[in-house]
């Protein structure tokens, strides 16, 4: 099969095309036909030699697609070869096969294509655990998220804003902030003019901040938390140190914890699957909520892919069209 591999750590370059074998099914697994895969930060940060994928799993990027189901596992059920599915994946995505446990598919949601289907997973099973399961966020709450344009924001945006949240987020331009705004953002902040400490602070503090920057906003997250708050931290663009006043945390009771999607476990993965299918995915059926495409990319082009999604310029997701 035809693949995308990292010839070594490095900028977007060190992504090229080979071959490789097609995968076989192992137990409780399939393999599927990767009609689209999905492009994201943890991607590039594999690339660079920053996260290395799992001993189990394939040295290929790539963590979402869509697809049909091409081969079946031994245990394997639920799912037969021809079904339609998007699936979070362990990695290999960037390829034209790729195997991932049966329990980690889930179905094209009604009225979407592959393309649309394979922005879903990678994001939506983040923000779901952490929002919700996780962050334990409840209708009413004041909500803060950073970087509302990305395929992370512009999911959470809407999951938050669904379930009756009060949603506010922070972008970089008024493209950016329009779209947060049209997603169900009540307000958002360009955090270039504005500073958002001062603005949600202004609204009562957030019940829920979920952060992606790191850095010198960890102090300022936990300044903007309301009273019993909680700061769910998923990656760290600005770096991972920050000098914090613990004692807010004491005297205001607040909640400080954060996860990774990736070194979970199959059956933790498979858990919030089930919640997504239970949850989520009649949202997305009904039209309710759905992913914000910025970009389709050919395979062979994976480095183009990568290089937008680096420089910072696109809203919502980045695929590979396989």
């Amino acid at each position: 099969m035809k693949a995308v591999e990292i010839t070594a750590p490095g900028g977007p370059d060190v992504l090229q095309v080979c071959a490789r074998p097609v995968p076989e099914p192992g137990p409780d697994q399939v393999v599927i036909k990767v009609a689209y895969a999905g492009v994201n930060r943890p991607d590039a940060l594999q690339r660079a030699g920053n996260y290395a994928p799992p001993k189990s799993a394939s040295d290929l990027p790539g963590l979402e697609c869509a697809g049909t189901v091409h081969a079946v596992g031994p245990n394997v059920t639920d799912l037969a070869v021809g079904d339609a599915v998007c699936a979070l994946l362990p990695g290999g995505g960037y390829a034209e096969y790729v195997a991932t446990p049966a329990a980690h598919c889930l179905p094209v949601p009604d009225g979407m294509d592959m393309k649309q289907a394979a922005c879903l997973p990678e994001t939506y099973f983040t923000v779901w655990s952490n929002l919700f399961m996780r962050g334990g966020l409840k209708a009413g709450e004041r909500f803060l998220v950073h970087g509302g344009s990305s395929g992370i924001g512009t999911t959470a945006i809407q999951l938050a804003r669904v379930m009756g949240a009060r949603v506010f987020t922070t972008a970089g331009s008024e493209d950016k902030l329009a779209v947060c705004r049209d997603l169900g953002a009540e307000m958002a902040i360009n955090y270039k003019e504005e500073d958002f400490v001062a603005v949600v602070k202004a609204e009562g503090g957030a019940d829920l901040i979920l952060d992606m920057v790191g850095g010198s906003y960890i102090q300022r997250n936990i300044d903007t938390l309301a009273d019993d708050g909680r700061l769910v931290q998923i990656a760290f663009l600005q770096g991972m140190k920050a000098e914090l006043n613990m004692v807010q945390m004491m005297t205001r009771r607040l909640t400080l914890t954060g996860s990774t999607l990736r070194p979970q476990t199959d059956l933790a993965k498979a858990r919030i699957a089930a919640q997504l299918r239970e949850h989520v995915w009649p949202l997305l059926s009904a039209g309710r909520v759905g992913p914000v495409m910025d970009r389709e990319f050919p395979l062979e082009d994976a480095a183009g892919a990568h290089a937008r999604m680096e420089a910072g310029d696109h809203i919502g997701k980045i695929v590979l069209k396989v």
